[in-house]
């Protein structure tokens, strides 16, 4: 088999690994047992490991497998537990209820895998088998302002491309810019009559809107006759289409504008996009053609009313009409369709994609399914290359619609976040007047942005969410402020006792149960990030690191650090948060929410 053969999801993917997942530990075992007991055709079986409230995890095979063996579930499990060698992890394995195998781990396993991480500079995160995976987000428009709706896209996007880079991947990050089409002519038109060096252009790299609606006014307005600026407009099209080079020159500088708004809304939200990242539209037009000749030629594409069209089996519209992927329009023209389809092509032959990501509106989807079978039909989509709509839902406003402004137009994203630093200022002001004003204006920078990319985050990418800044900055609850707040109390922590938080220390015990709860949280760390790479879900490790935060607050409570009774417990203490606060650190950095010195 090829490396680029029969790759499904990231979760299948090889993985080299240093820190034990109790989780996976404890299925690998079962399922040793489980080959022991009833052959190796059930060596890897799912062993159905699961936490439990009676132990620490649970192995509920035993149920699944007795209507297969013909046996008692508990007599399957009477069977695992002769073969089951666990006894250097756990200390306690019993039978219970109908067939369950109730585990509890040994405190000493917790104490040495729990140091192993204190000396891991990955804690615990796995190094994953390298995949090459083209990763299509943002993709604003050329001369439009960037609006909240782009807002998901943009940071669910960069959260994953963070998290597939952090487990080994080689991420080719695809910012699909809407910079090619009609609406050029009509803008290309309205920058020469306001002049290249106008005031009127500059709004290109500050209210984009302001530009794009008034070449639309005068686009909507003009009069009939040869040279009013709608006609213009049009024939600009054709030229701009035909390759003119004075037409592509102003298109050019249209493009170069928009480019430094694009630059200055991603350096305010923090993402990681970059100009070497857009493959904006335009990056396919010579080839449109090409793509329209080869579905033809191969017989999956044929003209229908004038318009070359594939129709694909299952995909069937109003009064059971097939319904048709418009390739080339009958004037001629190329849409998203055509565009799409070669985006594909180019990024399994020329990126050699192994796994290919579209982190795009939920009402896209019957769209990329249909391109996908297309470009499946003609080899261009190959067996062996995962391709995954990360569907993106609405961001919604107090009254349960997608959120806008009082007259209705999409809220501006720019906007959106200086609001956002503005209301955290006034937090970190009331709340931190020893700081100078320098610190609590950069504090508040990190406190407002992360409040907004943690919200975000926070839900299931494919679902809609209500904005709502007040529980946005919030310092309890499941809030970026929150978790910001839990690494800034462990600096803290360290401040106060003059100890190098950077510095590794040893001697792990986990004798009380606050200690033994917070370790066993620690180690889930790795096994999370792996499964937000696998199922494309950042939420999950937002839960992860909110439970890690209850846990230390709860560990608090129980475990004075700093006062410890004994100076063994105080460095076992201080060695588990140390950990705490690099899994934190990490965790909110492969969201891409910043970790503040002080809160």
């Amino acid at each position: 088999m090829s490396p680029r053969e029969g790759r499904g999801q990231g979760a299948q993917v090889g993985t080299l690994r240093g820190m034990a997942d109790p989780q996976e530990v404890l299925s690998r075992r079962v399922q040793s047992a489980l080959g022991a007991a009833f052959g190796p055709e059930f060596a890897d079986t799912d062993p159905v490991i699961r936490p439990s409230q009676f132990a620490d995890y649970q192995a509920n095979a035993a149920l699944a497998l007795a209507k297969r063996l013909g046996r008692k579930p508990r007599e399957v499990s009477a069977a695992i537990m002769e073969h089951l060698d666990v006894a250097d992890v756990c200390r306690a394995v019993e039978v219970s209820g109908p067939g369950f195998i109730n585990l509890t781990l040994r405190e000493d396993w917790i104490a040495d895998q729990t140091r192993l991480l204190l000396e891991d500079p990955r804690v615990g995160v796995p190094v994953q088998e390298r995949l090459d995976i083209p990763l299509d987000y943002s993709a604003p428009n050329v001369a439009k302002e960037m609006h909240v709706g782009h807002l998901r896209t943009t940071v669910v996007g960069d959260s994953l491309a963070r998290t597939l880079e952090f487990l080994g991947h080689n991420v080719i990050r695809q910012n699909h810019i809407g910079d090619w089409g009609t609406p050029f002519g009509m803008l290309i038109e309205h920058l020469l009559e306001v002049g290249e060096e106008s005031a009127e252009a500059d709004l290109l790299t500050s209210d984009p809107n302001a530009f794009y609606q008034s070449a639309r006014t005068k686009f909507d307005s003009s009069g009939p006759g040869a040279d009013d600026f709608a006609a213009r407009a049009r024939r600009r099209v054709v030229a701009l289409q035909g390759g003119d080079e004075e037409t592509l020159r102003l298109w050019r500088e249209l493009v170069g504008l928009s480019r430094v708004y694009f630059n200055k809304v991603y350096a305010k939200l923090g993402v990681t996009l970059t100009d070497d990242d857009l493959a904006g539209e335009s990056t396919y037009n010579a080839v449109l053609a090409d793509v329209c000749d080869e579905l033809e030629a191969k017989g999956i594409a044929e003209v229908s009313e004038g318009a070359l069209c594939v129709f694909l089996e299952g995909f069937i519209g109003r009064e059971d009409k097939p319904v048709p992927l418009i390739i080339r329009k009958s004037d001629g023209g190329y849409g998203y369709a055509t565009t799409d389809l070669a985006t594909v092509r180019h990024r399994v032959e020329d990126l050699k994609a192994d796994r290919i990501l579209y982190v795009v509106g939920a009402p896209q989807a019957m769209h990329f399914k249909m391109v996908w079978a297309t470009a499946r039909k003609a080899g261009w989509l190959p067996d062996g290359v995962e391709v995954t709509h990360v569907q993106i839902g609405n961001v919604l406003g107090g009254d349960g619609k997608i959120l806008r402004t009082r007259s209705g137009a999409p809220v501006r994203l720019m906007a959106l976040l200086d609001e956002a630093v503005e209301r955290a200022a006034a937090v970190v002001a009331e709340n931190r007047p020893d700081l100078g004003a320098e610190e609590q204006a950069e504090i508040a920078r990190q406190v407002g942005i992360g409040a907004v990319k943690y919200a975000d985050l926070s839900v299931s990418h494919d679902t809609e969410y209500t904005f709502d800044f007040d529980r946005m900055l919030a310092l309890t609850g499941n809030t970026g402020p929150y978790l910001q707040y839990a690494q800034a109390r462990i600096r803290s922590i360290f401040r106060k006792g003059g100890l190098d938080l950077s510095s590794p220390r040893g001697g792990i015990t986990v004798s009380e149960g606050a200690e033994r709860d917070l370790a066993l949280k620690l180690l889930e760390f790795g096994a999370v990030v792996e499964q937000v790479g696998a199922l494309l879900q950042p939420h999950r490790l937002s839960a992860y690191l909110f439970e890690l935060a209850q846990t230390l607050t709860a560990f608090y409570e129980h475990c004075p650090v700093l006062t410890a009774p004994t100076e063994a417990e105080r460095e076992s203490r201080l060695a588990l948060v140390s950990v705490a606060f690099r899994v934190l650190v990490q965790g909110l950095d492969l969201l891409g929410v910043e970790a503040p010195e002080h809160m």
